[in-house]
């Protein structure tokens, strides 16, 4: 089967933070599996780099705005290296096959009557870069999701999309259980669509904003930056041609995203899909946040964890690790580095890596070779196609316990001095146990996985896995 895998494109108006390196990382697990599984996967991210928010940050901080795109789009394309990534494409929404991209889907919309120009004024979030309604925020009449920054009245003639027109579509889009990944977040979606839709501001005044992709036929506007962004789960594909067909409409599509985004993956794109003919995502699957000490995340705070500092503490592996087995899939996780360090130590330094050690110990000094088998073949990864990789990843810990504890049972560091040839018999079946949780380990943490089954191939004890915290 071919199968499409995406995640969203943050924004570059600041570093890589650990809410995406959780996102990535889990969407690098999804395309591993599927593989693994022998699928033929295009895993697609990149960055988002239009807009208003965009335009303001480059402006404070004294660059030009190509720039500044250009120097957080190679921030975000280091976690490639980082983390260990194996996605096939970075798309930025810079790109002119992108930019030609948007514009079809753009000229496809006004086609079905989707899109039309009226003059508006409204409350605007420059955070969430959209108009806001009375049910968007709070008592004190801020963004909800931007609180503490203040909404801007805005009085313009702009191009709006026709959301209102497809409410029925998307109640029966969302009737489809596996829609929305996890439930909750599809019920959500539909209480949003059955409290009434209203038509967006799909464009903005290119006096007001000149960054920005330019508005088909007409060059006063530009593009609002949903509209334009959403797009690029398309665009990647080469649409309308390259190997979109392949993927899109004959494979299995894949969303992974955040909570917050609910209502522009799986209602306003999906809307805008539908207007202009193509096919519906299938799934999409939303995570939590992470937060740290009881807080959001804030420089302010001092509690911002960057992806980089994990890898640079931890390792690569142990990094993503942590993320997909300590941190939700589906609800907020807190995370702090006393609890980094606690997972670290004892899951990986006491826990796989001492195993590891141990066994192909025993193996080094007392079989004369590697021990050999049949191949571990990819299981079914149940628990990944429902997305919770922290219930993968207890199996194998779990499985890691079980020959932990059948080492003090047996004790075959004894066994082998007492009963040779009953003591080797023991200590393969250990190494053989070893060498099956090194190959379900490939999807979460390909590099350790990788030396375990060297380990085993050669009958030689590795390097220390894990190097403790000093």
């Amino acid at each position: 089967m071919n199968r499409y895998l995406t995640t969203t494109l943050p924004y570059v108006n600041a570093d890589p933070h650990i809410g995406f390196a959780l996102e990535i990382v889990q969407a690098d697990a999804l395309a591993r599996v599927w593989r693994l599984q022998g699928h033929e996967v295009f895993f697609s991210t990149g960055t988002d780099e239009h807009g208003q928010k965009i335009f303001e940050a480059a402006e404070k901080a004294g660059k030009g705005v190509e720039a500044y795109v250009d120097h957080y789009a190679g921030e975000f394309k280091k976690l490639k290296e980082a983390l260990a990534l194996s996605n096939d494409t970075f798309i930025r929404t810079t790109n002119p096959a992108h930019i030609e991209a948007a514009q079809e889907i753009w000229r496809r919309c006004m086609a079905s009557g989707d899109i039309y120009k009226k003059s508006y004024e409204g409350q605007y979030c420059v955070g969430c870069e959209a108009f806001k309604t009375e049910k968007d925020v709070n008592e004190k009449g801020e963004c909800v999701l931007h609180p503490n920054t203040p909404l801007v009245t805005l009085s313009e003639e702009n191009y709006f999309f026709r959301f209102s027109k497809y409410q029925n579509t998307l109640l029966e889009y969302l009737s489809r259980k596996d829609s929305i990944i996890p439930d909750w977040r599809r019920l959500e979606a539909i209480e949003f669509v059955q409290n009434g839709l209203e038509d967006f501001s799909i464009s903005r005044s290119k006096e007001k904003l000149s960054w920005g992709v330019p508005v088909p036929d007409d060059d006063a506007q530009v593009m609002y930056v949903w509209f334009d962004a959403l797009t690029n789960y398309i665009s990647t594909l080469g649409w309308p041609q390259g190997d979109f067909n392949k993927f899109w409409n004959e494979g299995k599509t894949v969303q992974v995203a955040g909570k917050d985004q609910v209502r522009f993956q799986s209602l306003m794109w999906q809307a805008m899909l539908m207007s202009a003919s193509l096919k519906n995502t299938d799934h999409v699957f939303y995570h939590g946040f992470i937060t740290s000490g009881g807080h959001k995340m804030s420089k302010s705070i001092g509690n911002v964890i960057s992806p980089y500092e994990l890898v640079d503490k931890y390792g690569t592996d142990a990094t993503r690790y942590l993320l997909l087995r300590h941190v939700h899939p589906f609800e907020d996780s807190d995370v702090t580095w006393e609890r980094l360090d606690e997972w670290y130590t004892a899951n990986l330094v006491n826990g796989l890596g001492n195993l590891v050690a141990r066994v192909m110990k025993l193996a080094e000094t007392h079989l004369e070779g590697p021990v050999t088998g049949t191949p571990f073949l990819p299981e079914k990864y149940e628990a990944l196609e429902r997305f919770v990789f922290n219930e993968a990843l207890d199996s194998v810990w779990n499985h890691i316990q079980t020959v932990d504890e059948r080492i003090t049972r047996e004790e075959p560091f004894k066994l082998v001095k007492e009963d040779r040839e009953a003591g080797k018999t023991l200590i393969a079946s250990l190494v053989a146990e070893v060498r099956h949780i090194g190959e379900t380990l490939a999807p979460y943490m390909p590099d350790t996985s990788a030396t375990i089954i060297a380990a085993v191939s050669t009958n030689t004890k590795p390097e220390n896995l894990f190097p403790r915290l000093t």
